[in-house]
């Protein structure tokens, strides 16, 4: 597509309320102002593109590249008052007039959801002036057909005349989306019918072309059927959450490495029980193979195995490699000081003193009670015979 320059009108009359277009008129309208912007700047870089309203007769946004600033500006338009169509048109020709680009084509894309309140006089003879300044019009007729569909079809032939087809009418009845219908229309495709729709997505997957970015239309799909595939082991994954209720470690690890495999295999089958049986055996061969000890000797050849297969043997050479990096050294490490503590432990317990202050604290016993002074003196009387035989001990070495 050449060099263009083009004036966006935008109908903000109150009419655009109306919600026959989801969500509004008004907000369908700017997704499909969206789609045509981008595509005039994706066809040509250099192409200008400007944003005025037809209701109050502001232009908001003069000719630029920076898409972004005119979406911004179109953001920010609310109902109010009612359609100026031709008034409109003419401010839109004026500011085109002012271009910087003279050697740019001129083009102007109205959007008119609201009933034209001129005689078809005063339109034909617009008409023949923009079509005697070259300039193209592209009008988009929405929500009203009956009251405007013969007025717009009189101005735009009147424009082409009897052998032009630069300016187009397009009339999209009430439906969900405005943009999809406008991607195949020659207002995007252009006169060549290459243009720059798919900036807007609608005819391809994802959204994106994969002619412009491949890398992205493949990390796309990637992403999708990965998320598809782990949709479907969510939900065969329900049924065989249960079954884990192995003791510990290494069946427990191997039941969740062998669930999503079941659950895939169950959301391939179709019968209830069946599927149930598969699963299980599936399961118990995981846990078998998660428990085998790996005597058989020799390295397993691991293109014979099934995916579960070498997912299994997989955790069991990890496990034997987190058992294998404990030495025993550590062990009996830890065997002296749980015997060291232990020894500390009977030392305080037999300290009639510790055991005197422990006492006190305590709610609800007397320290001064006969009972508790005898516990206490018998305490005593153990370690002073205890102290008795250490130094016999001591005498006789």
């Amino acid at each position: 597509m050449g060099l263009e320059s083009t004036m966006i009108c935008v109908d903000n009359s109150e009419f655009m309320r109306n919600g026959d277009y989801l969500p509004t008129r008004l907000q369908a309208q700017q997704d499909a102002v969206n789609l045509i912007a981008h595509s005039k700047t994706r066809a040509n870089p250099e192409s200008n593109v400007a944003l005025m309203t037809l209701s109050d007769l502001a232009v908001l946004v003069t000719l630029t590249t920076d898409t972004g600033k005119l979406l911004a500006k179109l953001h920010q338009v609310g109902p109010t008052g009612n359609l100026r169509f031709v008034s409109g048109i003419k401010i839109a020709h004026l500011a085109l007039k002012h271009r910087q680009g003279k050697n740019h084509k001129t083009r102007i894309v109205a959007f008119v959801g609201s009933p034209i309140e001129a005689d078809e006089k005063d339109l034909v003879k617009l008409a023949k002036k923009l079509k005697k300044e070259k300039v193209n019009v592209d009008i988009i007729n929405i929500g009203e057909e009956e009251a405007n569909t013969a007025l717009l079809n009189k101005f735009v032939e009147t424009i082409n005349g009897k052998e032009g087809t630069s300016s187009h009418l397009v009339t999209i009845p009430p439906g969900p989306h405005l943009s999809d219908a406008l991607v195949s229309s020659p207002i995007v495709q252009g006169e060549d019918g290459v243009g720059g729709g798919a900036a807007g997505g609608g005819s391809f997957e994802f959204g994106v072309d994969p002619n412009d970015d491949p890398e992205l239309a493949l990390a796309l799909r990637v992403s999708m059927e990965e998320q598809r595939a782990r949709q479907q082991a969510e939900a065969g994954g329900g049924a065989a959450a249960p079954a884990s209720d192995a003791p510990a470690g290494g069946e427990a690890a191997a039941t969740g490495a062998a669930q999503p495999a079941a659950a895939a295999a169950a959301a391939g089958g179709g019968g209830g029980g069946a599927e149930d049986t598969s699963e299980e055996a599936m399961l118990q061969r995981a846990l078998a193979m998660s428990m085998d000890s790996g005597e058989s000797g020799g390295a397993p050849d691991l293109a014979a195995m099934t995916e579960e297969e070498q997912i299994a043997y997989a955790m069991r050479m990890s496990m034997a490699d987190g058992a294998d990096a404990g030495p025993s050294g550590g062990e009996s490490m830890d065997v002296d000081e749980k015997a060291t503590e232990d020894e500390d432990y009977s030392e305080v317990m037999n300290d009639p003193a510790f055991l005197q202050s422990v006492l006190q604290n305590l709610p609800g016993v007397d320290p001064q009670s006969e009972a508790i002074k005898n516990a206490v003196g018998a305490v005593k009387d153990d370690k002073k015979e205890e102290d008795k035989n250490k130094d016999k001990d001591k005498e006789k070495k």
